[in-house]
Parts: C-alpha cells; structure tokens; sequence
C-alpha cells in the first residue's frame, strides 16, 4: 500500500463547495496524509525542513489546487521554491524524490471545451500544466495526468458528489495500486481512468 500526501493550497477554502466536497471524502483515508498550506503557513514562512521530511514519507504527492491563471496560487508556488532545494530534489546529488509520484487535482471554472486547441484558453490543460511535468523530470519522479474538476462554480450538489466519490477512487486506488502504471502516464485526466471521461 502506498502513501499518499495531499498538499492542499486554497486561499479562500471556504468559499469553494467543490474542493469542500472533495476534501471531505479523503481526509480522513489510511496512508493519505492531507496537509492544507494555508492553514499551516498563513504568513507564508514555509518550514522548508518539516516539508521535506513529508515528502520523504509519502510515495505519492498530490498538488491540490484551484488552477489560478493557468496556474496555482502563490503559497504553492512558495512552496516548491524553497522546498524543492537543488542538491536535494534536483541536481547531481539531489535524488530524495527519486521514484515517487506527483500529480496535480485542480477544480477549473471553465468547462472542457474552454480548455481545447480551438477553445476559449487556446491549450489543454495537460499543456498549460507542462512545468509541473518537467518539475517532476527533473526531480526523477514520474509525472501522472490531473485530476480535474471542469465547471467549478456551476456544478449542482448531486454532481459535486460525484466528482468527490471519483477522487476518492483516484485516491483510493493510487494508494493500493489498482491502477496500470502505463494508462496512468498516457491518459490525458486522471479522470479517465475510472471510466468518467470528459468528452467534448
């Protein structure tokens, strides 16, 4: 069974009932570790050393997210600046995340169309999230598509408990290995992989 650690950053995590939702059906799971940035570091004084002996524990990471500008909010990136150190995470001798797992959870307002070549924002989100996948080659760890929530602000309750019950089986079945590592790195969402596919 593997470890998982969720590392959650939401500036204004209660205002959003989908990452409510979400983060209710995980929180208390065995071997997942949920870890909300904002509540730990309100002024942003990061414990670089604390954060890395997290990572060393955990098989799994997840980056759990609004996707703020095409991008996540500024603790997380505060985040990986100070925690993701060279010679530790990267570099000739910074192999400490050799191995391990990362992929992003972000809840999106757009839809899925918005998110095409001929769409609104003109990439996909597997593209508009390259720099996490080459953060992750470069730290040698394997990089895992999203798991994605399209449409954030208009979903309906029953709908957000869907997606929540789809995270948990993300979740549930990266920690006991239920997935096959070649469809994990070569779906597009996370989603996919549990036969709920967006389509356009």
């Amino acid at each position: 069974m593997a470890s998982v650690l969720i590392l959650f950053a939401h500036p204004v995590f209660e205002k959003s009932r989908v990452n409510k939702a979400l983060i209710q059906k995980i929180s208390n799971l065995e071997k997942v570790t949920f870890h909300d940035l904002y509540e730990a570091y309100p002024d942003f004084d990061i414990d670089v050393e604390r954060e890395q002996e997290l990572l060393l524990k955990h098989d799994i990471i997840v980056f759990h997210h609004p996707f703020y500008w095409y991008s996540t909010p500024p603790i997380l990136k505060q985040w990986m600046d100070l925690v993701l150190e060279y010679g530790w995470a990267y570099g000739t001798k910074g192999t400490q995340l050799r191995n391990k797992k990362l992929f992003n959870a972000i809840t999106a307002g757009g839809g899925f169309t918005a998110y095409q070549t001929e769409g609104h924002n003109r990439y996909t989100i597997k593209e508009l999230l390259i720099p996490f996948d080459q953060t992750a080659f470069l730290c040698k760890m394997t990089y895992y598509p999203p798991f994605v929530v399209h449409n954030a602000h208009l979903l309906k309750p029953n709908e957000m408990e869907a997606f929540a019950d789809d995270y948990l089986k993300i979740i549930t079945g990266l920690r006991d290995g239920v997935f096959n590592e070649d469809d994990l790195v070569k779906a597009d969402y996370m989603n996919n992989l549990i036969g709920k596919p967006y389509t356009l």
